[in-house]
């Protein structure tokens, strides 16, 4: 079960690696060749989809950082976690989130699956 803990950690730093490179292969250590992640924003499969959703995202917050927010509670294959998008200074999370991981037997992501429980107003 600590596998999947430490693959939590390691998929939330996926999202706040400032540098491209270094994403990308993050993303490709970490997630299956045929991973999937999926949100009410994206439903993506293979490695670049996932790479370029997570790109995305960071241009659209710049200065922000994904963290846990709790526990990781894990069951056999598969882990569920609360995380904040929260300023680099500190404050308040506008985005916050809700997420189900899924590992492949090698112990990689397969797929992720997330909800979003606060957004900002538009």
């Amino acid at each position: 079960m600590s596998d999947l803990k430490e693959l939590v950690v390691r998929y939330l730093a996926i999202w706040n690696e400032a540098d491209p490179e270094r994403r990308e292969q993050a993303v490709a250590e970490l997630w299956a060749e045929d991973g999937t992640y999926t949100d009410p924003l994206a439903d993506v499969s293979g490695r670049a989809g996932i790479a370029a959703v997570v790109a995305a995202a960071r241009e659209q917050f710049p200065g922000f950082a994904f963290r846990l927010a709790g526990e990781v509670d894990t069951n056999h294959h598969i882990a569920r976690f609360r995380w904040e998008l929260v300023p680099d200074g500190g404050g308040d999370a506008p985005v916050v989130g809700f997420d189900v991981a899924v590992a492949d037997a090698d112990g990689r992501l397969k797929s992720v699956y997330g909800f979003l429980d606060r957004v900002p107003s538009v």
